[in-house]
This record gives C-alpha cells, sequence and structure tokens, in this order.
C-alpha cells in the first residue's frame, strides 16, 4: 500500500506536488471513490483512475536507471516551488516527463557528484533504506590543516545529534596550514553529515564530490552527464540489500 501521489509520480503521471494537486481536485478515484490526500491505495489490487482512465499495466512505464555526474547548483528534487534548478533539468523532455522518474536520495546544492535516478520505487526504498548501509565515497577539501585526533574521531565514530556515526573511511590526501583535501567513505546518510560535522570540529568544508556510490563510479562522466546503468549493474544494485 502507497500514498496514491507516489503511485501517480511512480507510473509516469505526475509530480508528486502535481499528484496532490489533482487529488484536491477531484480527479483521482480508486476503487469508484474520490481519493484525499494521505490516502493509501495498491497499484496491483485496487482499480485507480485518473480524470475517468484506468491505470493499467499497459500504461506504466518501463524501469528506467541512469547515473548522473551532479553539478553544483542543483536541487535534488523532481520541482522546485522556488523555481530553482533540479537534476531532472539535466534530462531530456522524454525521461523528464511521463516516466515518474526521481533522484535516490540527496546530494545538496552546493555538492557535486553520482546520483542514481530511477522510477523503481521498490530500489529507492532498498538504496535509501538506513539498514542496509551502502557505501558512498567522498573526495572533501576542508579548509585548514584538520588534526589528526579530529580525523581519528570521525573514523572511528563518535556520539553526535543524539546517536553515534558508524565507523568511516578516511584517508588524507594532501594538507597544508590552508586546506584538507581527503577521501572519506560513509555507510550512513545523515542529512548534510559531512558539512556539518567539519563545520562542527572547526574545519568547514570548501567542496564535495560525492564520487561512488557503492560500486558505481562517476569517473567516465562529465560533470552533467547521464549514463544508463547496465541490466549487471541494476541486478547487483537489487542484490546489495541482502548483503
Amino acid at each position: 500500500m502507497e500514498r496514491v501521489q507516489k503511485i501517480l509520480r511512480e507510473w509516469g503521471i505526475a509530480s508528486r506536488r502535481e499528484g496532490e494537486k489533482m487529488i484536491l481536485e477531484g480527479r483521482v478515484k480508486v476503487n469508484g471513490i474520490t481519493v484525499k490526500l494521505g490516502d493509501l491505495a495498491s497499484a496491483q489490487k485496487d482499480k485507480i483512475e485518473v480524470d475517468g482512465k484506468l491505470l493499467t499495466s499497459q500504461r506504466k512505464p518501463s524501469l528506467i536507471y541512469l547515473l548522473l555526474n551532479k553539478p553544483k547548483g542543483y536541487i535534488c528534487t523532481c520541482d522546485d516551488p522556488r523555481q530553482r534548478k533540479t537534476v531532472m533539468d539535466l534530462l531530456p523532455a522524454e525521461l523528464r516527463i511521463g516516466c515518474g522518474i526521481h533522484p535516490v536520495g540527496r546530494l545538496d546544492r552546493n555538492s557535486s557528484g553520482a546520483l542514481i535516478l530511477t522510477n523503481d520505487g521498490a530500489l529507492t526504498v532498498h538504496l535509501t533504506h538506513p539498514r542496509y548501509n551502502h557505501p558512498k565515497t567522498y573526495s572533501v577539501t576542508l579548509r585548514g590543516k584538520i588534526p589528526h585526533r579530529f580525523i581519528k574521531k570521525w573514523a572511528e565514530g563518535f556520539m553526535w545529534e543524539g546517536k553515534k556515526t558508524l565507523p568511516a573511511e578516511i584517508n588524507i590526501n594532501y594538507q597544508d596550514e590552508q586546506k584538507t583535501q581527503m577521501q572519506i567513505t560513509l555507510r550512513e546518510g545523515r542529512n548534510r553529515q559531512i558539512r556539518k560535522i567539519a563545520e562542527l570540529f572547526g574545519y568547514p568544508v570548501i567542496s564535495l564530490h560525492r564520487s561512488a556510490i557503492a560500486f558505481l563510479n562517476v569517473s567516465s562522466l562529465s560533470t552533467g552527464e547521464y549514463r544508463y546503468l547496465t541490466t549487471k549493474e541494476v541486478n547487483y544494485l537489487k542484490e546489495l540489500h541482502y548483503q
């Protein structure tokens, strides 16, 4: 059972906000009853109608899986009420419209790098659920020369915002008095985690680039470029949550 607006998004009918508007306008019915915001339904078991047209398996878009090298300055959302640039603006119209594609997880506006986009809702749940702890690797530049004691604390994990952070793999690539360049691999994804911890230690982030999600890296992609994942890559992503 899923929220009806989520089903509309995954079936390529409308974005989440557009789906909410359609529901408020009374254009969506489930089993003959006009739905309200927050109502749940099953796309497999229930009869869902939009403007009198029934959602059928023939209308559902085929599953699509993309890897994007996100540039700075773009928001990881399907639409933004403030009209800021979103990662969907980097895709052609045939992928933006009517496919139900959405970004998997978040990468903040001032960060760049690897981002998966798909219309496979089940895979999105598996890749974003905290219990699966998929590794994500970042190239980070901090302002100043961060001491070894802070690197050790960060790598081992410490109490932060009421919960201990998971151990992180940290390698220092370069340091001088002005900056520290390092690679860090996390197995958790709290909101703006690297930026907040670096700020907490007193060495704020100058730049942050996510180079890889699990086994997928963007070294072959130019900034703003995307590619389709191979069948083998998709199958391996689906297997990750069993490991």
